[in-house]
């Protein structure tokens, strides 16, 4: 086992690999991740899958045994199989951590971040295609979501918020999980089943931030912007966390809803590779990683300080960067437009490629 990782797991940081296809399952690639890497879950998204269907003669066999289906079906089923057969492989992290790690989740279609019903149904629909008590369903965070998000949660389904820049969204967020736990309580539901994590975004955020500070003449305070952001984040999480209204739902068995570090692999060459793993520790998060980040740290990661009680610290540079010109607000709905846009893209690849993969086969 890679001492850097288990180091990092042993601080309370829960890795979870940012990357899901059916070659790593079928080789033992994820299995070994596991065993020597630490790696007790994954997410996904479209751009993911997108990659993963785009090598189609991985999935040849199951479109030839699902025959003329339409490409939607054929979507969910491909990537629903992917997801239960991981899910199946992280049934003992599940089973030790209570619940809260050896998750896999799966997106809701982005074409659906600004329809609530429509998410509302497919999370469902999802949540029942996969048949695992460790799956969670992706729902963005957009505004349309934030009530989906709350349905779900009351319907007794498990979430992955994603898509969240901002310290305002999150705390929304973890207010439509803590209503939607109100609800299945009140609905007579076993809170203990039900878990959550709300997938914070980094990287994205230094990207665009920094780009403004150039344009301004700031280079001082380049880089700075997205782990004081996630110490905000944190912080705000501690807050809603600590209420007499968690602990109220906490007696009747709920959960916490962990963050999750998501876009944790630095955008810029100039930056360190591990940037936003070493300077974002806190006992009970996920840091979700791209493969080749978990690789830099396995390799050179260091554990920095913990980030519990470092809202003040974060809310100082933010501040710093506002006063510097930079229109925040603007920044955090430019990165949720291009997130969901970028996800819509990918969609549409998915679509073409599994497309391309049931022409070969019939």
């Amino acid at each position: 086992m890679n001492d850097r990782l288990k180091a990092l797991a042993d601080a309370g940081v829960s890795i979870w690999l940012d990357d899901l296809s059916r070659a790593r399952l079928s080789s033992g690639n994820l299995a070994g991740k596991i065993a020597q890497d630490s790696v007790s879950g994954v997410t996904t998204n479209p751009t993911i899958f997108a990659a993963a269907l785009s090598q189609g003669a991985d999935y040849a066999a199951q479109l030839r045994e699902l025959g003329a289906v339409d490409v939607d079906t054929a979507i969910k089923q491909l990537c629903g199989t992917d997801v239960r057969d991981a899910c199946d492989l992280f049934a003992e992290a599940y089973a030790a951590s209570a619940g809260y790690d050896g998750r896999v989740s799966i997106e809701v279609a982005p074409t659906l971040a600004n329809d609530t019903d429509a998410t509302i149904a497919q999370a469902a629909e999802l949540h029942a295609l996969v048949g695992r008590p460790n799956v969670l369903i992706k729902i963005p965070a957009t505004k349309p979501g934030l009530p989906a998000i709350t349905a779900t949660i009351a319907a007794g389904i498990s979430v992955n918020v994603t898509l969240i820049f901002s310290e305002d969204r999150y705390r929304e967020v973890m207010d439509a999980y803590l209503t939607g736990l109100e609800q299945a309580a009140a609905a007579g539901r076993d809170l203990s089943t039900i878990h959550s994590v709300a997938s914070f975004f980094v990287s994205r955020v230094d990207a665009e931030v920094d780009s403004r500070l150039a344009a301004l003449g700031r280079a001082d305070l380049q880089s700075k912007t997205a782990i004081a952001n996630a110490l905000v984040a944190y912080g705000a999480f501690e807050d809603v966390f600590g209420s007499d209204r968690f602990t109220a739902l906490q007696a009747k068995g709920a959960n916490l809803q962990r963050p999750l570090w998501a876009s944790t692999g630095t955008k810029s060459p100039d930056l360190p590779d591990t940037l936003y793993v070493t300077n974002l520790i806190a006992d009970g998060v996920v840091n979700t990683m791209p493969e080749k980040t978990m690789d830099a740290f396995a390799d050179h990661g260091e554990l920095g300080t913990s980030i519990v009680g470092q809202a003040a610290t974060g809310r100082a540079v933010l501040d710093e960067v506002t006063a510097a010109g930079v229109d925040l607000a603007d920044v955090y709905q430019v990165l949720e437009d291009e997130g969901v846009e970028k996800f819509i893209v990918s969609w549409h690849e998915l679509v073409a490629s599994v497309e391309k993969a049931i022409a070969c086969v019939n």
